[in-house]
């Protein structure tokens, strides 16, 4: 026999877990679709010269490509003809250039999908995740309002998930590609190897960043490096420190300015956005280390729990699609691996309603003749907007309740002779260990607010 094994880098989830990710899932979707964002699924897989357009060197050694069993017994030379999405953005570039003349921009869509990457086995890092991504992607230009907008949405998601306080970290690229160019450091290229670096500040330490920029690899002074330092040291504790540091940083080149100006039209939407001033601040260590980010950057932090790193990032972008079509698509966005982010909370014991069922009420059964009362009652339940399981055998009633409890299920529905007769049902509430009766009219409405006064107790 084989013996039955997960395939490594992967997460597969028992029930009640599965049941706790699915909600998070859910209250994602909900809190995009509150805000205008439309639905995209794109294939699993993409054509791999689509795909690795943008890619090269570590992305390409990380895809998983696609070949048929026919393709196989072909001579094929070159890479297969497909190769599964790794990321979520390079099938919406193509999407947005492939139906550009179908949609109405500003383009507001969210996606939520599973991406394949070749990760190296090991704990927390996985080979499928889910990734749940917004965008905005406009024509020609796009209003620098929409990043406001977009911490907006990332506030109400993590918000409503409930895992803890955050801190949406905010910085600009083109206010530390200005930094640089006044420190002598002008090449594109060059400004991105430290423009990584300085990304690593909070991972690794400001020795480690100081080390390897005045290594023979970047050759800076000591003098620069201190500049950079200090620079990108800068945080603020609330909206109007936000302001007043972006003033301190005085003026300098256009692209200097235009980020410091960028950055203070975000922050002032942000609060008028009804943000709460705690729930976010400039951190200009912040520089993603993805090439295509061109103005605001976002990081998310779960505050207490730096060690989990960022939950949720993302930014602003000059041209989606320009391997794609000629004309110009800006936008700006942001994604949540949600796999790694629930596999982490789940360590940290920070994941709730892991103890619930989506099954909400179970209809016992005493008696194989009692069954169509037992399906009756559980039609009524549903119908009301109960989600309810029924015992199709009789079993001892200590084996149904134990079932109940292992199952997650909270009530457990009797009507066994005696209730049927007085035209009542038993309800066994196994949360408050307590039980009432009710009439079988009322039986879906009583539960409905047992559930609600749970759930506002809750604080759900």
């Amino acid at each position: 026999m084989i013996k039955p094994r997960t395939p490594p880098g992967v997460m597969e989830l028992l029930p009640r877990d599965q049941i706790a990710f699915q909600r998070m899932l859910d209250t994602i979707r909900r809190n995009y679709e509150r805000f205008g964002f439309l639905p995209v699924e794109t294939p699993v897989f993409e054509l791999s010269e689509v795909l690795l357009t943008k890619s090269g060197g570590e992305t390409e050694r990380q895809v998983y490509f696609a070949q048929s069993t026919g393709a196989l017994e072909k001579e094929s030379q070159g890479l297969p003809e497909l190769a599964l999405r790794f990321d979520l953005t390079v099938p919406l570039a193509r999407y947005v250039a492939e139906h550009e003349h179908e949609l109405a921009f500003p383009f507001r869509r969210y996606q939520i999908q599973r991406v394949y990457r070749g990760e190296r086995a090991q704990r927390g890092r996985f080979r499928e995740f889910y990734q749940c991504d917004i965008d905005v992607v406009g024509k020609d230009a796009l209003s620098i309002r929409f990043d406001a907008e977009i911490l907006a949405v990332i506030h109400a998601v993590f918000s409503e998930l409930g895992i803890g306080d955050f801190t949406v970290q905010l910085n600009n690229r083109k206010l530390m590609r200005g930094f640089f160019e006044g420190l002598g450091v002008a090449d594109g290229g060059r400004q991105m190897d430290v423009l990584r670096e300085v990304d690593k500040l909070d991972k690794r330490g400001a020795d480690y960043v100081r080390e390897t920029l005045t290594s023979e690899g970047f050759g800076l002074s000591q003098d620069t490096v201190q500049k950079i330092l200090e620079f990108v040291a800068v945080r603020s504790h609330s909206h109007v420190d936000a302001l007043e540091r972006l003033d301190a940083l005085g003026q300098g080149s256009d692209t200097f300015n235009q980020g410091i100006a960028e950055l203070r039209e975000v922050l002032e939407l942000v609060h008028a956005l009804g943000v709460p001033e705690s729930d976010y601040c400039l951190n200009l260590s912040i520089a993603r280390g993805l090439d295509y980010y061109t103005g605001t950057v976002y990081e998310t932090m779960l505050d207490g729990y730096q060690q989990i790193g960022s939950i949720c990032s993302g930014g602003r972008y000059e041209d989606l699609a320009s391997h794609y079509t000629k004309s110009k698509l800006p936008g700006v966005g942001i994604s949540i691996g949600l796999t790694r982010l629930f596999w982490q909370l789940r360590e940290a014991g920070l994941v709730a309603g892991v103890d619930e069922s989506s099954v909400q009420a179970m209809v016992a059964l005493m008696e194989d003749d009692q069954l169509t009362e037992s399906l009756d009652i559980a039609r009524r339940l549903r119908a009301g907007g109960i989600n309810t399981e029924v015992q199709m055998e009789a079993k001892k009633l200590a084996k149904q309740f134990q079932y109940a409890s292992r199952a997650g299920i909270r009530f457990v529905v009797l009507a066994g002779e005696d209730e049927l007769k007085r035209g009542v049902v038993t309800v066994k509430d196994l949360a408050r260990e307590q039980q009432f009766e009710t009439t079988r009219d009322q039986l879906a409405s009583t539960l409905r607010v047992e559930l609600e006064q749970t759930r506002a107790l809750a604080g759900r």
